[in-house]
């Protein structure tokens, strides 16, 4: 069975940073684009950021540029996103997502490229 599950939320304030983690099993990990996407109560399930598996090539959406960090290590089979200088828009349910292989290589930010999906870490940032 695969699995994906994220720890490391929490209640912060602006300006704090946190640092999520996302231990996968049941899956072939090395070979496959992990990505983070992010949930805010009343709205659509955005991307985040995702590393590519063969050069660690790294892709963010515009709000998250300079401030967040994706990264990977393959032999604990976990995906990092550490995020610095947090501000209250940053608050939202978390998840971390593997990319489905057969997916369009060149395309990222959107949830149905992904088909396995942890459950999501509530990360709250307080003004």
């Amino acid at each position: 069975q695969v699995q994906l599950v994220e720890s490391g939320g929490g209640l912060v304030q602006a300006g704090g940073s946190l640092r999520l983690s996302c231990v996968a099993s049941g899956l072939t990990f090395s070979r496959r684009t992990l990505g983070w996407f992010r949930q805010a109560p009343g709205k659509e399930r955005e991307f985040v950021a995702a590393i590519r598996w063969n050069v660690g090539s790294t892709i963010y959406t515009d709000s998250v540029k300079g401030r967040f960090t994706i990264s990977r290590d393959n032999a604990k089979n976990t995906v990092y996103l550490q995020m610095y200088r947090l501000k209250p828009e940053d608050t939202a349910v978390y998840y971390c997502a593997a990319k489905d292989p057969q997916a369009n290589r060149d395309s990222y930010y959107y949830p149905n490229l992904y088909d396995y999906w942890g459950q999501g870490t509530q990360v709250t940032v307080s003004s």
